[in-house]
């Protein structure tokens, strides 16, 4: 990444998304943080200042196209980073489609639209797309069907898109975190009936430093996917 790249970010509100926002708004590159209302938006602009953001719903990825075109959108994007995610665990017995269409949309459908309409950016400067996928977007357990399903989705996406890409020079990575201490972890713990204790758990950071890697690597080389496990 050059001088003052520009980074378009997803989730930067909470988890690994906040860790990755900080890291690169403290070493001086440009935020577009995508936040879901106005409200939020404001809260994100105070957290880093000078940073841009643009206001989008990830749960509606039909209306994204029509609120970033109200919106002014960055010149220059030299990196997507898609982070938010949301899960509900629960058994296809008794998964509905809301439910359903809730994981897709937000963890799925949402970052293949704003992929597409990030791409011109992303090929004028040779950027790239980050992915945070998870554990769950390479094996399915119990009760993460749904959330496991958009994950292996995302993943399908991000190899469709790293072939379709490879020639305009846009770099293509997926990051697959295991558990990770974050508020969505606790959610998850509190789901399972199992007490949340982050220190068993991979400190974000050193998923943020992940991303940040693949991010700075020189131009000849290219992570397509990591995982990222919890050490000793």
């Amino acid at each position: 990444m050059g001088p003052m790249a520009t980074h378009v970010i997803t989730g930067a509100g909470s988890g690994i998304g906040a860790v990755v926002a900080r890291r690169l708004h403290e070493r001086g590159d440009h935020l577009v943080i995508v936040a879901r209302d106005t409200g939020r938006a404001k809260e994100l602009a105070g957290r880093f200042p000078g940073a841009e953001t643009l206001v989008a719903d990830l749960a509606n990825p039909d209306r994204i196209s029509w609120a970033l075109g109200k919106q002014t959108m960055p010149e220059q994007v030299d990196s997507l980073l898609h982070i938010a995610g949301i899960v509900d665990l629960s058994p296809v017995a008794e998964l509905r489609p809301p439910t359903w269409h809730q994981q897709l949309n937000t963890n799925l459908i949402a970052p293949a639209e704003l992929t597409r309409l990030m791409l011109p950016q992303l090929r004028a400067v040779r950027g790239q797309v980050v992915f945070v996928n998870s554990g769950a977007g390479l094996n399915a357990h119990a009760e993460w069907g749904a959330y496991a399903a958009a994950k292996h989705g995302l993943k399908a996406l991000a190899d469709a898109l790293r072939q379709e890409e490879h020639a305009n020079g846009v770099r293509v990575t997926s990051v697959y975190p295991g558990r990770t201490a974050s508020p969505m972890q606790a959610k998850i713990h509190s789901q399972e009936g199992k007490e949340y204790r982050p220190e068993g758990l991979i400190d974000p950071e050193s998923v943020a430093t992940t991303i940040l890697t693949s991010l700075d690597l020189p131009r000849d080389a290219e992570i397509n996917d990591v995982t990222v496990r919890a050490g000793s």
